[in-house]
């Protein structure tokens, strides 16, 4: 009895040891050259897919312009809450940069109660849409800053994949208002600004 039940370790360690060596060739084949971690997959054909897992990043911020402060009429009334890829933030706190590979998501929420019981203001709603921001000198060479940008939609259900924006649609803004701190609004991520060495 011993021995079959010696047996029967020997089998558990032998298959537990394969599972460890299968989870470890499916990681490697996931990571790009370089070591670097993938933050987002993209299609065959260049599209993005949906990210996953977003809300476990680094959470850099949040901002919001309501309608009721813009005329009735704010281009972007929902709150904005912006999460950083992980590695890219250890980067940033190192060098104050956005590496090659940077991920922005930032996620959507409506303005929900404008009561509490800490008084009035404006509180999250529902999720509402999904858009991300992506720096890639390879793949988005001939965009400014080689920062890429995408909206996977405004209203739920969200799409599966998209391509990106026309440069137009985001980028001109970035360039425009963004453009000393790398095409990236840092000076609206208390987070970031606190990351970045200068600020240590």
């Amino acid at each position: 009895m011993l021995g079959s039940f010696r047996s029967n370790v020997t089998v558990g360690i032998a298959v537990l040891v394969g599972i460890a060596g299968l989870s470890y060739v499916l990681v490697a084949s996931a990571a790009p050259p370089g070591g670097t971690t993938a933050a987002v997959e993209f299609t065959p054909d260049g599209k993005l897919k949906r990210p996953v897992g977003y809300r476990n990043w680094v959470y850099v911020g949040e901002v919001v312009t309501p309608n009721d402060m813009n005329d009735g009429e704010a281009s972007f009334p929902e709150f904005h809450s912006v999460y950083m890829d992980p590695e890219s933030f250890a980067e940033y706190e190192k060098t104050g940069k956005y590496r090659d590979g940077t991920v922005l998501v930032k996620e959507l929420s409506s303005v929900g109660s404008k009561k509490a019981p800490s008084g009035n203001g404006y509180f999250q709603g529902e999720f509402t849409g999904l858009e991300a921001s992506i720096k890639d000198s390879k793949r988005f060479k001939d965009e400014p800053g080689n920062w890429a940008y995408f909206s996977f939609g405004h209203k739920y259900p969200l799409k599966a994949e998209v391509s990106k924006n026309a440069a137009v649609a985001c980028n001109q803004c970035h360039q425009d208002n963004a453009q000393k701190d790398d095409w990236v609004f840092s000076q609206y991520y208390p987070v970031l600004r606190a990351a970045a060495p200068h600020s240590k």
